[in-house]
């Protein structure tokens, strides 16, 4: 499993509230939704990371 990395992000109320009620939607938690959602663009973009990308050996 890859290591998580814990930063402050810092968003308006408006736009948290909005992603909160999309996640309870989703039957997600806020963190899990904003994770989909970054994963989801990154795809989109083709951006995605490999899998071990971040590994040193």
């Amino acid at each position: 499993m890859s290591k998580k990395k814990a930063f402050a992000l810092r968003i308006n109320e408006e736009m948290f509230k909005a992603i909160e009620k999309w996640a309870a939607d989703e039957f997600r938690s806020t963190n899990g939704q904003i994770e989909w959602m970054l994963m989801k663009t990154l795809r989109e973009a083709k951006r995605e990371p490999k899998k071990g990308e971040n590994k040193k050996e």
